[in-house]
């Protein structure tokens, strides 16, 4: 205890009647610590957009004289997944045995380089038929007039009208029932082609495809 303090506590006791004191009042206190400030956390860094990879180019092969489902494989291999066929007759077949047809064409020349996502379609016909010198086109309807559907298959010339339209397909050669629209193909059609659509019925004779028409 130093003499300062001493002397305070000396008086404290003679004054102890008149006076409250408390020795321990007279111990000097060391400074209060400062205030702690609050501090600011620095934001997050925002995360940067990843950027999109470019699409890969490559060259597309030859898929001409492939089964179908070979061309698709290959496809594959060399990255191209979007991929699509069409039955290059022009008979509207699907194709759901891939392993069954054989590609005619396809609509992205050999050797031409293409982004990989690109859509590849390819014409094809079953494994036993020809293809054809050129895909043969869909019929179209010009101008509200019935076109020219003779030679096509029933399922073309059905799909080259519109949906409401009433259509009575019968057998031209035997009194068969024409279901597998895709088989049989159209001997006469009436109304005749040009003739103005508007709403009128409309009929097919038909035979399948390995038939002459009557």
């Amino acid at each position: 205890m130093n003499t300062r303090t001493l002397t305070i506590v000396l008086a404290c006791i003679a004054t102890a009647a008149l006076v409250g004191c408390d020795p321990a009042d007279t111990e000097p206190t060391p400074d209060a610590p400062a205030a702690t400030r609050p501090t600011t956390e620095a934001p997050a860094a925002t995360p940067t957009k990843a950027t999109e990879e470019p699409v890969e180019t490559k060259a597309v092969p030859k898929f001409v004289g492939m089964g179908l489902q070979s061309a698709q494989d290959t496809a594959q291999k060399e990255g191209f997944s979007a991929l699509t066929s069409h039955d290059s007759a022009g008979r509207g077949r699907a194709q759901a045995f891939d392993r069954n047809w054989k590609v005619c064409s396809q609509n992205v020349a050999a050797g031409k380089s293409v982004p990989t996502d690109t859509t590849l379609d390819f014409g094809a016909v079953k494994l036993e038929e020809d293809c054809p010198a050129d895909d043969a086109e869909a019929p179209e309807t010009a101008d509200g007039k019935m076109p020219s559907l003779v030679g096509k298959s029933v399922k073309v010339a059905r799909k080259a009208l519109d949906s409401s339209t009433s259509i009575t397909v019968t057998d031209a050669a035997q009194d068969r029932m024409v279901l597998m629209e895709s088989n049989w193909r159209v001997c006469t059609q009436s109304p005749s082609p040009g003739v103005a659509l508007n709403g009128q019925p409309v009929e097919f004779t038909a035979v399948k495809f390995e038939e002459d028409c009557p």
